[in-house]
């Protein structure tokens, strides 16, 4: 079955241009020109990916970025930001919402599909179907569902490979630069500091208390890493 992608932009051209491309490599595609009917659809009929512009009339793509991480039935769904706002601050603000990756008008319509089937990849990387639970956490990396004190935490999947990835070498000091390539891979426009927005916004869903943390560490001048709390182990397990 043909993926589902939602393009939600209200130039007819590039629409267009992004539709036939995506088709051309295989995918389905809906478009849509306002953030509403994009929403409503999505809660009856979910799609793989999401490609939101950000100036949009009415409700804004942030905006409607926000809705989709904060409706459980849709907050794993990648997207992505295709805007023609290119300063920095743009692009963090996108990262700092939830999205997983920003193209910038104007762009090459191969390196768009390259970036759609990237981020695609991404989301449906598991490692097998292990459960890894440490202290108050359980993270059920098939699913990829976050539990603390046995309550479901929604992540978005960036947030979730990045806790995971830390989580498998707890101890080890990993560097901006190493989580960028590890967790981010290839994606432009993302930088180190967006990695300490998500290990924020972590801290913010793991940690009793986000401004001091025991779990998600900074390793001043080097990075982070995770440390487990004292007398306890990494437990996985099978599902």
């Amino acid at each position: 079955m043909k993926k589902m992608v939602f393009v939600v932009e209200d130039e007819a051209d590039i629409a267009g241009l992004i539709k036939f491309n995506l088709e051309s490599a295989g995918y389905s595609v809906k478009r849509f020109d306002r953030s509403e009917p994009a929403l409503l659809h999505a809660m009856t009929s979910p799609p793989s990916l999401f490609l939101l512009d950000i100036m949009l009339p009415g409700e804004d793509g942030l905006e409607l970025c926000k809705r989709i991480r904060n409706t459980e039935a849709l907050s794993r769904i990648p997207i992505i930001f295709v805007s023609a706002k290119i300063a920095e601050e743009d692009r963090l603000l996108g990262f700092d919402i939830g999205a997983d990756d920003y193209v910038t008008k104007p762009f090459s319509p191969r390196e768009l599909v390259a970036r759609v089937e990237a981020v695609l990849r991404r989301s449906e990387d598991v490692t097998g179907v292990n459960v890894i639970r440490f202290g108050r956490v359980e993270m059920d990396c098939a699913a990829m569902i976050l539990r603390v004190d046995e309550q479901e935490i929604p992540t978005t999947t960036l947030e979730f490979r990045l806790l995971e990835y830390l989580v498998r070498s707890p101890g080890l000091v990993f560097s901006r630069d190493r989580l960028l390539e590890a967790v981010w891979g290839n994606t432009k426009f993302v930088s180190r500091r967006s990695v300490d927005v998500y290990v924020s916004k972590l801290r913010e869903k793991i940690e009793s208390d986000p401004n001091n943390p025991e779990y998600l560490l900074t390793v001043r001048g080097a990075g982070y890493k995770m440390m487990l709390p004292r007398g306890n182990s990494l437990s996985v397990s099978i599902a």
